[in-house]
């Protein structure tokens, strides 16, 4: 083997490594991006009205969902808005993790068929500078997403309205 043969083995292993850097720094890159997509509200607007109450202004994400971040017992959590959800759901593996138990199982109809939760309260809420306490929650083991489902336990408790792409939520 020449020195030529292996100066070019060492050079094509450069070029190899450049391009997995390269392709590294883009997804890297473009994962940002995605995130922003599913999540445009990591710090939601947050105001208060001439009456002094709390606002959060949400945008909706592509898919034309209302996620963001909060906290639940002041551990950030994701959520997702939902109105169709009549409590705050609460997937078993989040529960575990913020430390909250479930007692007295019961079924739910969900739209993906019929589950079993379990009952749990949930003592602070927190989506940007509007607090709730004492939300009724409910643990769902069949849920495997990393989001909360935002149902109407806490909806209920703020004022909301749609305008365009947003959705403003004010303390009532």
């Amino acid at each position: 083997m020449t020195e030529d043969d292996s100066t070019n083995k060492i050079g094509k292993v450069f070029v190899w490594i450049a391009w997995l850097m390269a392709i590294a720094l883009l997804m890297f890159f473009f994962q940002d991006i995605l995130d922003k997509q599913f999540n445009p509200n990591t710090s939601p607007e947050m105001r208060l009205t001439n009456s002094g109450k709390a606002e959060v202004v949400l945008q909706q994400n592509r898919q034309g969902h209302y996620v963001a971040r909060g906290a639940i017992n002041e551990m950030p959590v994701t959520f997702l808005l939902d109105t169709g959800a009549t409590e705050l759901s609460i997937p078993a593996h989040i529960a575990s993790q913020l430390g909250l138990q479930g007692e007295g199982g019961f079924r739910v109809q969900t739209a993906n068929g019929s589950v079993t939760v379990y009952k749990t309260q949930v003592e602070q809420l927190s989506l940007g500078n509007i607090i709730l306490y004492n939300v009724a929650a409910h643990i769902n083991p069949a849920m495997k997403s990393n989001e909360i489902l935002l149902g109407m336990s806490a909806l209920k408790r703020v004022e909301f309205r749609q305008t365009g792409k947003q959705l403003i939520l004010r303390e009532q």
